[in-house]
């Protein structure tokens, strides 16, 4: 018998509008983010993930911060990042606040490594751009090597070695979960298989099937290792309305004017509508009524077997208000109905 289907919502902090259109100040969308995980909770979703950026248009610079808030309000969510971006982080620094979240939530915590889709943390704290890969390759072994709660012994390239040195607090109950985030690398899901970390698959465009290669080559790799596969997860962008009409109508300009902020950074055209419903109807954006996104969610758990599925509820200034009532349909509606469909 497996395991039943785990439901999640993930956010960078979008800055969101007020009442009267005006953007709120980072302060207020970090109060709102809270509101909005305390919410899930009563909900029964299984996890809440906070992204790390630094730039005007994401309010959460320090996520682990604002997820202990979030556990002193709640008392079943799992809490985590989406993702922590290790290559410009100190490996041991970001063991040390996640085990110390896990200690003030009971157990909660976890934590999502990735290397970012933004780049402004590697010029804010010092590291060079061109060693990006070798950054968090070198940072990942390291922390793969904290995972054993064992005095660690360790040399690499990039920063003083290691002897026998313990790191504290110790997480209290097992080790640390630690998933490995993806955006569509080979060598990273390999490397996921390699430390033997769950997979974070990052789906924000195109037909989710498209990334079975990946979960295949997840599969394989564990097995050439000669050992059980660790679990599969899903993050994708959504959103859920009343019906699908009014989700579309409500979605669109905030969707529109993020994708297009972002797009303008990266030499991408800006987004027109159809390419927006395209995507709705046929790629990765789970947007609609909680039958519509529901039969999407399962369809995509059942082409690539996943344990979990991560909504990134967020979506530039869409204001809180209707963040939390997508956030309420999805917890009410949404997860009993896709639990129905994947059995």
């Amino acid at each position: 018998m497996t395991a039943p289907l785990q439901f999640g919502l993930d956010t960078f902090g979008d800055v969101t509008k007020d009442a009267s259109g005006a953007m709120l100040p980072h302060a207020q969308v970090i109060r709102n983010v809270v509101e909005e995980a305390v919410l899930a909770d009563e909900l029964g979703l299984d996890f809440i993930g906070l992204g790390e950026h630094h730039r005007a248009d994401f309010a959460i610079s320090s996520p682990e911060t604002v997820l202990a808030a979030i556990a002193s309000r709640t008392g079943r969510i799992h809490l985590g990042s989406a993702v922590t971006v290790l290559s410009s982080d100190d490996p041991i620094r970001v063991f040390q606040r996640f085990a110390t979240l896990d200690a003030v939530s009971n157990g909660r915590a976890e934590v999502i490594l990735g290397r970012g889709s933004f780049t402004e943390s590697f010029p804010l704290f010092g590291f060079d751009l061109r060693k990006y890969e070798e950054l968090f390759e070198e940072k990942l072994d390291l922390f793969a090597a904290l995972l054993s709660q064992q005095p660690v012994t360790w040399q690499g390239k990039l920063r003083p070695p290691l002897k026998d040195q313990l790191v504290y607090p110790p997480v209290e109950n097992g080790r640390l979960k630690t998933w490995i985030g993806v955006g569509g690398s080979p060598q990273s899901v390999v490397r996921a298989a390699h430390y033997d970390l769950p997979l974070m698959l990052a789906i924000i465009g195109g037909d989710p099937a498209r990334f079975a290669p990946y979960v295949d080559l997840y599969h394989r790799a564990f097995k050439e290792f000669g050992r059980p596969a660790q679990p599969i997860g899903v993050h994708s962008p959504g959103y859920v309305a009343e019906t699908d009409a009014q989700a579309r109508e409500e979605l669109w300009p905030d969707y529109k004017a993020m994708r297009d902020r972002i797009g303008k950074e990266r030499g991408w055209p800006p987004m027109g509508r159809d390419e927006f419903v395209s995507e709705a109807e046929h790629g990765s954006l789970y947007v609609g009524s909680p039958e519509t996104v529901a039969r999407k969610i399962a369809k995509t758990a059942k082409a690539l077997g996943i344990s979990r599925f991560q909504l990134k509820y967020s979506a530039g200034p869409l204001p809180h208000e209707k963040l939390m009532r997508s956030i309420e349909l999805y917890g009410r509606k949404v997860m009993p109905m896709v639990r129905e469909m994947t059995g």
